[in-house]
């Protein structure tokens, strides 16, 4: 059992940091919590999440909970979440006890409503695509009989969405049918040529750094990255433009710790915010070979108030995401890995999930190599060679 002690040492310590959230995310910052020996404690929803047997002590709650999330901020010296899904109340009362909760309860709620989060681009002249808040799928609809709105648009989730869920392009009146009769936006139809990320770090003195901006891309069906390829092929002033508006988001944010902003890069030179995620991302995977630091050493430098660590690549890099196979679900089984590890420069993460299943996020793979066009040769290999099935 945790005992919470207010103590100045972080490392071989009593210290004890809180993670809110126990997914491959957490893992791999419970990695570089091993690396420094501080004393972790996660809560999550499932027994059998990836960080249950990585971290020294596992509490199994609801993360939306208040009185879960409370009781289990009284344990530890300081909370930190890898998911944005949590009890924001509990996280307040907790800041105003003492402790010191990093994202705030503050920034959390300017982010997990998506129809918030836009709104604050609009008030703080940040570009993004034109949007429609609507209270819930009805009035949509009803916005849509009326011809406020017209096809197509991207219908968003305003809460809860992840992993692509939460996200569809809406072309017709057809396309709207088992959707979820909740809070929700409309959003123009963006006609982009790039979609870019952005990974800010900010420590608790307000010091700043940024990682070289990447380039995504998307899988069209599962709506998910399939390729995050660092550096992006853009110009050098298009990249300086996009850490600019990133730079930006995270100001008005006012984050500690480590904030994704993804952009757009329209096919007439423009930048416009997707969205942000307050936490390590997906397209950061790539420092943890690529980068003098990785987003999760970063991370946790920034929360607990230490010197950023230099965010410069070491060479090129691709990463591949492995996701579970369409038609298979059941206790995985990683085929053909054994030949990746073949190749020079390919660097495998396993998350540590026992069951498979159509597009679920199941590990990465990362690809350096000193010519870039070759690093993503090899990942297109890679993603055709390895296969993530179930026995």
């Amino acid at each position: 059992m945790c005992q919470s002690t207010h103590v100045k040492n972080y490392f071989s310590s009593d210290f004890k940091l809180g993670i809110l959230g126990g997914g491959q995310l957490g893992r791999m910052l419970l990695a570089e919590t091993q690396k420094f020996d501080i004393y972790t404690c996660v809560l999550d929803a499932s027994k059998e999440a990836p960080c249950a047997t990585y971290c020294n002590a596992f509490y199994q709650g609801d993360l939306l909970d208040f009185e879960t999330v409370y009781n289990f901020g009284k344990k530890v010296d300081l909370l930190t979440i890898e998911i944005e899904n949590v009890n924001t109340d509990a996280l307040e009362k907790l800041e105003n006890e003492g402790l010191k909760v990093f994202p705030s309860s503050k920034t959390l709620r300017k982010i997990q409503n998506k129809a918030i989060q836009k709104q604050l681009y609009k008030d703080n002249n940040i570009p993004t695509a034109a949007f429609t808040d609507f209270t819930d799928l009805n009035a949509l609809k009803a916005a849509i009989d009326t011809e406020k709105i017209k096809f197509p648009f991207v219908w968003k989730r305003a809460q809860f969405g992840y992993d692509g869920t939460g996200v569809k392009i809406v072309k017709s009146r057809s396309d709207l049918a088992n959707l979820p009769n909740t809070q929700c936006i409309a959003e123009d139809l963006v006609n982009f040529k790039t979609e870019l990320a952005v990974i800010v770090a900010r420590n608790a003195k307000g010091n700043v750094t940024t990682y070289p901006v990447v380039e995504m891309d998307f899988h069209k069906e599962a709506n998910q990255v399939e390729y995050i390829i660092c550096p992006a092929r853009i110009s050098s002033s298009e990249a300086k433009k996009a850490t600019e508006i990133a730079l930006k988001v995270s100001k008005i944010i006012n984050h500690v710790g480590i904030l994704a902003v993804e952009l757009f890069l329209t096919s007439t030179g423009h930048f416009l915010v997707n969205e942000v995620a307050p936490r390590a991302h997906n397209s950061g995977h790539f420092s943890i070979e690529n980068s003098f630091t990785n987003q999760f050493e970063q991370h946790l430098r920034s929360i607990l108030n230490l010197p950023l660590g230099s965010t410069k690549n070491k060479t090129t890099a691709v990463m591949v995401n492995l996701v579970g196979a369409e038609n298979y679900s059941g206790n995985v089984v990683y085929k053909n890995l054994d030949k990746i590890l073949k190749i020079e420069g390919v660097t495998p993460h396993i998350y540590g999930k026992k069951k498979t299943r159509a597009f679920r996020k199941m590990g990465h793979v990362t690809i350096v190599h000193h010519e870039l066009s070759k690093a993503l040769s090899i990942a297109k290999k890679v993603k055709k060679t390895i296969q993530v099935i179930s026995k």
